[in-house]
């Protein structure tokens, strides 16, 4: 037979499997995605399913296990689906949603779902701020609030329901953590109506609405949060003084918690996508502390060489951390300041993008302040995002509580962080990739997202920033910050290292405020693992950088890199590592 003739044969056989092979990943692809959506009604409306607009998540112990039994089928039929005859993207996709089950599932068997509370946040508060992302113009959306009002006493009892098994089985937060909760609480529970977060929707009446519609609207909102919102939120304040908080857990480590040393190596999976010990994240962040402590310790050399810094003591480093710390030069006056400083840094950052990239987003991005209720506990800055085709833009927020303890030197890093290049960036273009799968375009995974946003950091250095020393101090303080936490996280949760301990080591080497040490702290003892993926996603990023640079050498495109970098959305860092390989071999070609 004719070698071309044979050559065809096989490439239409090929064809015909990969065609089968995709056909049934895209099927069950679609499959998983309905069934989350079929669980999850408020993310389903959040993406503009308007048939579930009206409904609030079931929490309950019984849906989870539902929950459970689904995701293990669907896996099943996934697995099942041969990768040979998937595209490169393809075959990440499949893998991708094989571990995204199988975390989702391990999650729902440590019962991560009798812990819906943190020192930052809690459900609590997902209830009192969901209005942020609805819209209200039309009749049919102030029926479907209405509806969610009602449902927020139900949700609330579901949740002490499984904070009380929690308890029952010794699975609790730390009390350390949870002491502001009564006034946490109390904050989202107003006797005028009309200061209710709940209420909020309620206080401008949309063109589209008639005046007699719109009281209508009033009346029966002012009615739900009398009788029934505030009752539901003083049960759980009664309940978390009188029942939660008397008997919760004293220790702060997760090998604390039931099977708590699995639970912990779990979570280092989950967050960081690498099969790391605790021992082995410690002794990283170790290397890289001594690193960058030497980069700090120059710049504090340099000063005083120049005479902008004269120390009094042999311990400059820590003479200088309380320099700046206390001098009201560093510190903003208003909350408008400091607003329109990240505004600025963020809007020069703008012009600087081509630079960087040859793919930019098309949704905008604008600068908030952290909502006053949830401020005092909340961290410093973070990005909110907003779907595609959403009516509001994404939003960097900017932490304008206590602003002594707000200083201007950080404000570059964590605007490069939170909104360009770094979260918005990333963010609005992922949900551009019209040719991955949903979960892809939606899904986050923290140490691509958080490793991105502290390259970012940095990264900014190379397009001019950072030209003042204190800020880029504050550059260094940052970093510093993310290698400290793999340091504490292991520690506390892996090692025995008291809460103390770990606020003292922060605080030392960093200038971090006092306020913003013992909230960071207080959020790596609630939320296990996830600050580890900062520092861990950021080395891998530089890691692949520079091998890029090293096969390719003049021929080295920085901004294919970071379009290359973005352009498969948010990717295990082993996926990430096979796309730039890709990278790397197609460039050479």
């Amino acid at each position: 037979m004719n070698k071309v003739l044979i050559l065809i044969i096989t490439m239409v056989m090929s064809s015909g499997v990969r065609s089968d092979a995709s056909a049934g990943l895209t099927q069950v692809l679609d499959k998983i995605q309905q069934t989350h959506i079929k669980h999850s009604p408020q993310t389903a409306a959040y993406y503009g399913d308007k048939d579930k607009a009206g409904e609030l998540n079931d929490v309950s112990e019984a849906h989870y296990q539902k929950v459970r039994a689904d995701l293990t089928q669907l896996r099943q039929e996934l697995a099942a689906i041969n990768p040979d005859g998937l595209s490169f993207q393809e075959q990440i996709s499949r893998q991708m949603q094989l571990d995204n089950l199988q975390q989702q599932i391990a999650d729902i068997d440590a019962k991560e779902y009798q812990i819906p509370i943190n020192s930052e946040s809690s459900f609590h508060v997902g209830l009192a701020t969901m209005h942020r992302y609805l819209s209200f113009k039309t009749t049919e959306d102030f029926d479907n609030y209405i509806s969610r009002l009602k449902q927020v006493p139900r949700v609330v009892n579901q949740h002490i329901t499984n904070l009380t098994n929690g308890l029952k089985r010794g699975y609790t937060q730390p009390k350390v953590i949870l002491e502001h909760y009564p006034e946490f609480i109390n904050s989202y529970i107003e006797e005028d109506v009309s200061q209710s977060s709940f209420y909020q929707p309620f206080l401008q009446k949309p063109a589209q609405l008639t005046d007699k519609q719109f009281n209508y609207y009033q009346q029966q909102a002012q009615k739900l949060i009398k009788e029934g919102i505030n009752p539901s939120f003083k049960k759980f304040k009664d309940f978390m003084v009188n029942t939660y908080l008397p008997i919760t857990r004293t220790s702060i480590g997760a090998y604390d918690l039931p099977d708590g040393k699995a639970y912990y190596q779990q979570q280092i999976k989950e967050y960081t996508t690498l099969d790391l010990s605790p021992e082995e994240i410690h002794q990283i962040g170790l290397k890289e502390v001594k690193r960058i402590r030497a980069e700090m310790e120059a710049i504090i050399e340099s000063l005083i060489e120049q005479g902008e810094f004269m120390p009094k003591t042999d311990d400059s480093f820590a003479e200088f951390i309380q320099f700046l710390r206390t001098d009201e030069r560093f510190y903003p006056k208003t909350a408008e300041e400091l607003l329109k400083e990240a505004a600025y840094i963020a809007k020069q950052m703008d012009g600087k993008l081509p630079q960087l990239f040859t793919k930019l987003p098309r949704q905008p991005y604008t600068v908030k302040p952290v909502p006053a209720a949830f401020a005092p506990n909340y961290t410093t800055g973070r990005y909110s995002g907003a779907p595609i085709d959403s009516t509001r833009a994404g939003e960097y927020w900017v932490n304008t509580y206590a602003l002594d303890k707000r200083p201007l030197y950080n404000l570059e890093a964590l605007t490069f962080h939170e909104a360009v290049p770094g979260h918005h960036l990333q963010n609005a273009l992922t949900q551009e990739l019209d040719d991955l799968p949903e979960f892809r375009r939606r899904g986050y995974i923290s140490a691509f997202g958080e490793g991105w946003g502290l390259y970012c950091e940095k990264l900014a250095k190379e397009v001019g920033f950072y030209q003042d020393p204190y800020s880029d101090f504050g550059r260094l303080t940052y970093e510093m910050w993310r290698a400290m936490r793999l340091v504490v996280d292991t520690g506390m949760h892996a090692m025995g290292m008291s809460r103390e301990e770990a606020i003292n080591l922060m605080r030392d080497n960093t200038a971090l405020s006092e306020h913003n040490v013992r909230t960071e702290i207080d959020r790596y003892i609630g939320w296990p693992a996830q600050a580890l993926s900062y520092k861990l996603g950021e080395i891998k990023i530089w890691e692949l950088r520079r091998k890029a640079e090293q096969a390719l050498g003049n021929d080295f495109d920085l901004r294919t890199f970071h379009d290359t970098i973005l352009s498969g959305g948010a990717v295990p860092l082993d996926v990430l590592e096979q796309m730039i390989d890709r990278y790397i071999e197609e460039s050479k070609n």
